[in-house]
This record gives structure tokens, C-alpha cells and sequence, in this order.
């Protein structure tokens, strides 16, 4: 597992216990090449009986999980009809009664199961279930920005960078729309590194000129242009950045002020002259 996928787990069942006032969460990744998950992170266990656990697809909640892609629960894991009871044992020892197993599924594969329980046996609520599948789903958006960035890394070359190289109209315009949506994204990445990773993918967009010194763009004046420049509306570009409409206007009138310029196509302009935009 890397260090990177281990924070977006480790976070994201912090989030969750947070969330829904659950005592335990746990999760892991699938291993590559194998349909079984390995069991890495543990928050508020007991014991060491989950630590390092393999479980494998179609084989207990999470094993079932991962098979159906799909979130799974069970209000007394011992006894319940609906699984079968390979991991009795650990489950257990931990002392774990009512639990829910969601999968994390990134481009219709399962990457990572995260796992939340309580040492009852109560039903969990819609409340707990919605908590955890918005937690997979923060892990589902971390996995994907992290292979993006890996990506541009890679296409971002020369002939990629450099617009004398004759890059097809087509291909710069694809660029352009993937540094706005990542740079929309990376805010909302908690891990710092994959966040710093990721805007340094972006700036390898951007690298055939260098920024102006003598303009300044905050960067997140600088994440506003980028949405306009792929074509969202003040409103789209609001729910792109997780902010208001009006703060993203305030944003851009700050972005066209220090560049100069009246209109937001100017200041797209301006800003790819400049080199704060591809």
C-alpha cells in the first residue's frame, strides 16, 4: 500500500467515526492481482485480531462487499444468515456485533473496503450507512485524483508543455479542461502531500512560460479562471470549488483587476499569456 492510499484510508475512517459516533472503523485495500482484501488501518479496536487480516471476495461482509460492489451490513455479524463466517473468530475477539462494510469502487473496480462497527447488536441507521458510503466515496475521489495526477506527470512532456511543438487544438483544449477540474479538486483532497503532488502535476501544464512577475494571482483566483476558461458558468464553477457563486465572482473580479483587463474571456486571455493558465 502506498503511504499516500494509507492517509486517504486512515482519514477517511476518522471522518466516518466522527461522523456517526461509531466506536470502531477499520479498512484496507485490495491487494493488486488478487481479490482479496488485506485489513491496514484500525481506529478505536481493542485488539490486534483484525490487524493484517486477508479477506477474501465473497467470503464474510466485506469479502461480500467487494463481490456485490455494493454496501453491506449486518446488525449481529456472529449470527447473521446473510454471510458466511470465515472471520468469526477475529470479529469476536474485537468484541464487534452490528457492522457495515462499504466498498470503494474507482472506475468500476474495488480498490479498498472501509468497515465501521459497533459492539451491539443494534440496526445501524440510514444515517450511519449514508456516513459510510460518503466516506468510500472520499477515498473514491482521492484514488482518482492521485492516478490523474500520475498521469499528467507522464503526458505533461515537452510536446505537451510547449505550444510550438504543434500540440493538436483538440488535445490542448483536453489539457485545458483536465488543469481546470484537478485544480477544482485539489482543495478538497485532505492529504497533503497527493495535494501538493497534484498542483504540481497542474503547474507542469503550464510550464512553456513562467507566471509574470508583475502579476500575482492568488491561487485560488487562479482555480476561478480555470474553470471559466473551460467554459463553467459562475455557478458551476461554485459547485466545482465548494464555494458560492458570489465568492467566486469576488474571486474573479480580483483575478481581472490585477490583470487588467474588463471581461472574463480577457481574462482568460491574460492569464494564458501570462502563464497562470495552459
Amino acid at each position: 500500500m502506498r503511504a499516500g492510499d494509507a492517509v486517504e484510508i486512515r482519514g477517511a475512517l476518522a471522518r466516518l467515526r466522527r461522523a456517526t459516533g461509531l466506536p470502531v472503523a477499520f479498512g484496507g485495500l485490495v491487494e493488486p492481482g488478487r481479490r482479496q482484501v488485506r485489513i491496514s488501518e484500525l481506529s478505536g479496536t481493542a485488539t490486534p485480531a483484525l490487524s493484517a487480516l486477508a479477506v477474501t471476495s465473497g467470503n464474510g461482509l466485506g469479502g461480500k462487499a467487494v463481490a456485490l460492489a455494493r454496501p453491506c451490513a449486518v446488525t449481529d455479524y456472529s449470527v447473521s444468515r446473510r454471510i458466511s463466517h470465515e472471520y468469526d473468530v477475529p470479529v469476536a475477539a474485537e468484541g464487534l456485533r452490528a457492522v457495515v462494510a462499504v466498498p470503494v469502487v474507482v472506475r468500476r473496480r474495488v480498490r479498498a473496503v472501509l468497515y465501521g462497527a459497533l459492539r451491539a447488536a443494534h440496526p445501524l441507521g440510514d444515517r450511519t450507512l449514508g456516513a459510510a458510503v460518503q466516506a468510500a466515496r472520499d477515498v473514491e475521489q482521492a484514488l482518482v485524483v492521485r492516478e490523474e495526477a500520475a498521469a499528467l506527470v507522464a503526458a505533461a512532456g515537452p510536446g505537451m508543455a510547449d505550444p510550438a511543438a504543434g500540440v493538436a487544438g483538440a488535445a490542448r483544449e483536453q489539457v485545458r479542461e483536465a488543469h481546470a477540474a484537478l485544480r477544482a479538486l485539489a482543495p478538497r483532497i485532505a492529504d497533503p502531500v497527493l495535494r501538493a503532488e497534484l498542483l504540481r502535476a497542474c503547474a507542469l501544464l503550464t510550464a512553456d512560460t513562467a507566471p509574470a512577475a508583475a502579476v500575482r494571482l492568488a491561487p485560488r483566483e487562479v482555480d476561478v479562471l480555470a474553470c471559466v476558461a473551460a467554459g463553467a458558468t459562475n455557478g458551476v464553477a461554485a459547485e466545482r470549488l465548494g464555494v458560492t457563486a458570489e465568492t467566486v465572482k469576488a474571486y474573479l473580479r480580483s483575478a481581472m483587476r490585477k490583470l487588467g483587463v474588463r471581461t472574463r474571456g480577457q481574462a482568460v486571455v491574460a492569464a494564458r499569456r501570462t502563464g497562470w493558465l495552459p
